[in-house]
């Protein structure tokens, strides 16, 4: 039976999350849905990384196993025709079944995009986070990299987190600025539920002077998820790319992309 692979594109802004839920907003429902249509038979996708109700993606990728031949042009052009306009594949694969789009992936990469500004954002309104407070780049970009390498991140992680451990390995975290916006990057070998929005809130804190540098090392050191800032906003994160080790030849939006935001 073939296994197909897709990379996907959405605007989490008017779905429920990734995960499909009874009541089917989801953009894992509005996929299974599509590429039923073309497979002619209910199919399960699988996906890298589970996004939150507000979160978008420029390269989420999944896995499904189906009984159809068709083209892959099919499984793009053809399953795009039954999906809204905020959702879309990029391309597909067929790959063999020892892939899965979760546990065959090293790492994640993930983008959170910030307006900094007095007003509050109306053109990319649901699309950027915002701040109106001036913030510090300096103090930020030494605050993020204390998150550097293997740590306990407890402080960081949901109540409702279900993962058996708290300890990831962070490979990138910086901070740059693009006018008015403000743009995180994180890249790990996996994240926490709600990590990087409390990542992002715990920086945005310092940025504004309430905070010193080095509370980020307390914060990790404290592992109190009450201690750090509340949860940011989900409007400004991406889901921005996926690695997969060389032996599967994908393309590669596969592995690891970061799609530039235009700065108004």
């Amino acid at each position: 039976m073939p296994r197909i692979v897709l990379c996907i594109e959405y605007d989490g802004s008017n779905f429920e999350g990734w995960q499909s839920q009874p009541h089917g907003r989801t953009v894992q429902d509005a996929l299974q849905t599509a590429v039923g249509e073309i497979a002619g038979h209910e199919i399960a996708l699988a996906c890298a990384g589970r996004t939150d109700t507000g979160v978008h993606a420029t390269a989420q990728m999944a896995h499904f196993d189906t009984e159809a031949d068709r083209p892959l042009s099919a499984w793009v052009r053809g399953v795009n025709a039954h999906l809204p306009e905020s959702i879309c594949v990029r391309w597909a694969l067929e790959v063999d079944e020892s892939f899965h789009a979760r546990f065959s992936a090293y790492a994640r990469r993930y983008r959170y995009v910030l307006l900094n500004r007095p007003v509050r954002p109306a053109i990319l309104a649901g699309k950027v986070g915002w701040q109106h407070a001036p913030l510090s780049l300096p103090a930020m970009q030494d605050a993020a990299r204390i998150l550097l390498g293997e740590h306990d991140f407890s402080a960081f992680r949901a109540a409702q987190c279900q993962a058996k451990s708290p300890v990831r390995i962070l490979s990138t975290a910086s901070v740059m600025r693009m006018g008015d916006l403000i743009v995180f990057d994180f890249e790990a070998n996996g994240f926490l539920h709600h990590m990087i929005r409390n990542l992002v809130g715990a920086l945005i804190f310092i940025g504004k002077g309430e905070a010193a540098t080095s509370w980020m090392s307390e914060l990790l050191l404290m592992k109190d998820r009450q201690l750090a800032p509340p949860t940011f906003s989900p409007a400004g994160l991406y889901l921005c790319g996926i690695s997969y080790p060389d032996r599967w030849h994908l393309p590669g939006e596969g592995r690891i992309i970061a799609t530039p935001f235009i700065v108004l």
